[in-house]
């Protein structure tokens, strides 16, 4: 064989990676961008929409106002997830993720030019209301194509690994919102950022979605997905199909979305008006946020990693347990502790016990289902789940505050109820992760 043959014998090898890789930073990139416009909101939410937008309100009934149009755009997300699914499992995974970008990037651009209550009246609020509700349908088909079409990229023993970069694009998204905030409140006035400062990070996310969207494009669907397409067997209503023959498999994805979204939506988005109620300031909150989102762009490749190694189900069930337990200190050092150890704290709650199921799940919720209906399946499991936890959870945390007496007790033990579901779905998932770790000639259920 000459040198040119092997040099040419190469080539499909070289482009097969380079595809993978590509596949991997569309996945990172575009969830990233999608959902920096998603947290953006969340962070606005804490720290300054129950001013601009509910300002007859007491702090406490604006913050609850404001959470629950935050709550809106996730309950939109299932309808999302199941056009999608619909759309997705139908003509491609790509086309659909292009759409669900663009759609969220011009919605969260429309929120940074939304004018508040003071200008326009209680019209703002209709308006902002409109807004959350087509960035959640977004949102409900972003996660789902992203985490089916990298999963269904990936080799056998690294599906989790690869899903994980979905995992971390929402990771990144964070840290870019928070940071954002950051940034702003640091060269601005107070007067300056409630005036007109906290529509800049909304207004930068028509930038980002360009970017995001340029390397989207250059991703094809997998050969999985292009070998059912060329031998017809595409189901014509997808989501009929996984409620009648998948639905042992939807309940337990939605069982395994109760408790990971509901800590998140605790040390991500509620703590910030916690922090503003009991401490007076959330700028360490903030700042605490944002060390653990880019933290968590390592922690959630190697859980995911670690899943292809040790296999989803023992992972999860310990970490799940453990936010069952986790919370109740959690809030006790909230109220008692020195804020300057909350970077700390948080990297226990978010790094090590969130991310430890986040990392996986991707992988984990694919392979409950057929690819024939994976993009509906996932999307539905995912979006349902989240509205039932994380979408409800800050709302849900400001009423049980206020029914508590003012102590959080009630908080922790409907996030400690959440980790029992979870839990019972947990135990009752597959794993075919674990049965190719114990033996890799296992035939793949994938």
């Amino acid at each position: 064989m000459t040198a040119l043959d092997l040099h040419e014998s190469d080539q499909p090898v070289q482009s097969a990676r380079t595809s993978k890789k590509r596949v991997l930073t569309s996945s990172f990139v575009g969830t990233a961008v999608e959902w920096y416009d998603f947290y953006a909101y969340g962070t606005a939410t804490a720290l300054i929409f129950n001013v601009q937008f509910f300002p007859s309100s007491s702090s406490l009934f604006g913050s609850i106002a404001a959470f629950a149009i935050f709550a809106i755009g996730f309950i939109s997300r299932p309808l999302g997830g199941a056009i999608a699914g619909h759309l997705g499992d139908r003509i491609g995974r790509k086309a659909l993720l292009s759409i669900s970008l663009v759609v969220m990037g011009l919605a969260s651009t429309a929120i940074g030019l939304l004018p508040g209550y003071a200008t326009i009246g209680p019209t703002a609020v209709v308006l902002l209301v409109i807004l959350r509700l087509i960035q959640g349908l977004a949102s409900g088909a972003e996660w789902g194509g992203s985490a089916t079409l990298s999963v269904e990229h990936a080799p056998r023993g690294l599906r989790g690994f690869f899903g994980s970069f979905t995992q971390t694009g929402s990771a990144a998204g964070m840290l870019l919102a928070t940071g954002s905030f950051a940034l702003v409140e640091a060269f601005l006035t107070h007067d300056q950022f409630v005036a007109f400062g906290w529509r800049i990070p909304f207004l930068a996310s028509a930038v980002l979605v360009g970017v995001g969207l340029y390397i989207r494009l250059g991703v094809d669907d997998s050969p999985e997905f292009r070998k059912i397409k060329e031998e017809d067997r595409l189901v014509k209503a997808p989501v009929t199909v996984v409620l009648r023959h998948h639905w042992r498999a939807l309940l337990i994805t939605i069982g395994l979305r109760l408790a990971q979204p509901g800590l998140f939506a605790i040390l991500a988005v509620y703590l910030l008006s916690y922090l503003s109620a009991k401490r007076g300031d959330a700028t360490q909150g903030v700042t605490s946020v944002a060390i653990v989102s880019a933290i968590g762009l390592a922690s959630g490749p190697l859980w995911g990693y670690a899943s292809d190694r040790w296999g989803r189900k023992p992972i999860a069930v310990v970490a799940i347990v453990a936010i069952g337990v986790f919370i109740w200190p959690f809030f006790w050092f909230l109220d008692e502790g020195s804020l300057v150890f909350l970077p700390l704290v948080l990297i226990v709650g978010m790094n090590l016990i969130h991310d430890a199921i986040y990392g996986p799940q991707a992988a984990w919720f694919a392979e409950q289902f057929p690819v024939e209906v994976r993009y509906t399946g996932v999307s539905l499991g995912c979006q349902i789940g989240t509205v039932l936890s994380g979408g409800l959870t800050p709302v849900i945390a400001a009423s049980l505050l206020v029914a508590g007496g003012g102590q959080p007790w009630l908080i922790c033990l409907y996030i400690t109820g959440l980790a029992v579901l979870s839990l019972i779905a947990g135990i009752a998932a597959k794993d075919p992760a674990r049965a190719y770790i114990r033996n890799p000639q296992t035939p793949d259920t994938f």
